[in-house]
């Protein structure tokens, strides 16, 4: 009777949380870009050997984006058993905040860095520097090499030419061409670039034109005010496409002018808000990176490097562009937090 009883009792306990795999794309050698990448099933760590202490640095948390990778660091640092510190700079033109940010969260005794950087380069010289002493990891946006041990992101390129590619598939060359207005997010963030440069091969094949380019940081209010711009010079376009908050922000400002349907909207990448155009017809389409799973990864990663154990030092998730025809076959997880998850920005070991 007792034994049943114990059997019953530790049926009752709540499972442990496992390691899923995911499925990667991989490169090398690392950070060269070079060719088609490797298909890898990645099996990550069922647990820490100890509780280090980690940092996360992130540009902002003003959109799910960056929230749905906050969510991925913080449920695999709790798996883990680990300590988490996480700072956010407030918004790509906080070069100087950043770096002050990482500065401190790495004297408060941090044993290894996440970053997902405001700029490509501005960073250089303190992420060599920090390298001496520990791990760093780069997630999400690619940033120049110096100092970097492993990265957790998926080519920007590719994700530009996943939109141009969708565009060549709805407008071929030699078909009645389309006006595109394009809001590629700040200058000097190291996505910018990239998604630019991919965008504009993958429109090669396509009868789309832009013909207005807005930069600006990926805040509701500056975008809402480049939109107004945009419409102002060329009321003829027939896209809006940008950043998943450019995309939120011309929904809005569409339905406000009487103009939802006669000017489409595309992302670039995938957030809550994105999720919800699609599905009402108001968004056509965007490419997911799965945030969440790059978030996991680079605590993975860094936890590696610390126990000193293999680690692929460059691989992301494989983009999938989604529109309605594949919105329900989505495995949302791995691309949106839950609607309940708030910014966490500490996590204790148990």
């Amino acid at each position: 009777m007792a034994m049943r009883l114990l059997i019953l009792l530790l049926c009752l306990l709540p499972a442990p949380l496992r390691a899923e795999t995911w499925e990667l794309d991989a490169w090398e050698p690392a950070f060269t870009w070079n060719g088609p990448p490797r298909s890898v099933q990645y099996q990550p760590l069922e647990h820490a050997s100890r509780p280090w202490r980690l940092c996360a640095s992130y540009p902002h948390l003003k959109d799910s984006y960056w929230l749905s990778v906050n969510y991925g660091m913080v449920e695999e640092a709790r798996r883990l058993g680990i300590a988490l510190e996480v700072v956010e700079a407030g918004g790509y033109p906080n070069l100087e905040r950043q770096r002050s940010q990482i500065e401190g969260c790495v004297a408060e005794g941090a044993e290894a860095l996440v970053v997902g950087t405001v700029s490509y380069d501005g960073l250089s010289d303190l992420m060599l520097r920090l390298s001496k002493r520990m791990p760093v990891v780069a997630t999400v946006n690619d940033i120049a090499d110096a100092g970097i041990a492993a990265k957790s992101l998926v080519s920007w390129v590719e994700m530009g030419r996943a939109i141009g590619h969708y565009f060549a598939l709805r407008h071929p060359k030699g078909s009645p061409p389309v006006k595109v207005a394009w809001f590629p997010g700040p200058v000097g963030a190291g996505w910018v670039g990239f998604v630019q440069t991919g965008l504009t091969a993958g429109l090669q094949d396509s009868a789309a034109e832009i013909v207005v380019t807005k930069y600006g940081d990926t805040g509701t209010e500056i975008q809402l005010i480049l939109l107004e711009e945009a419409l102002e010079e060329r009321p003829d376009i027939d896209y809006i496409v940008g950043s998943a908050v450019t995309a939120e922000a011309a929904v809005s400002l569409l339905r406000e002018r009487g103009l939802t349907g006669q000017i489409k909207v595309l992302a670039d990448y995938f957030t809550h808000g994105v999720y919800r155009g699609i599905k009402r017809g108001r968004i056509l389409a965007a490419p997911t990176d799965s945030p969440v799973v790059q978030g996991r990864l680079a605590i993975d990663q860094a936890v590696r490097l610390l126990e000193g154990l293999p680690v692929v030092r460059q691989a992301g998730p494989r983009i999938v562009v989604v529109d309605q025809a594949n919105l329900d076959g989505l495995a949302v997880e791995n691309s949106l937090a839950p609607a309940s998850f708030a910014p966490t920005f500490v996590v204790e070991p148990p």
